[in-house]
């Protein structure tokens, strides 16, 4: 399945989810750009989104951006 997405043509995919589903994306390495979302808020516990991956992968930031209300959004590539 893996080939077949990300070779396949059209436009992009977008998915939201939990951090399970996303862990999954990443597990088998189906995602080409990451935006993270920073929220200046402290939670006590973060969502562990690289939990299942046993590979390192280098990103790059392609892009920040600061926003008035305190959030920032970080874009990043493979």
């Amino acid at each position: 399945m893996q080939v077949k997405v990300k070779s396949s043509t059209g436009n992009d995919i977008i998915a939201y989810g939990g951090g399970e589903f996303v862990s999954s994306l990443i597990k088998e390495n189906l995602i080409d750009e990451y935006y993270f979302f920073i929220n200046p808020s402290i939670l006590g516990k973060g969502m562990p989104i690289f939990q299942k991956t046993d590979y390192k992968t280098e990103l790059k930031l392609r892009n920040a951006k600061a926003y008035e209300c305190g959030i920032t959004v970080l874009k990043y590539t493979n």
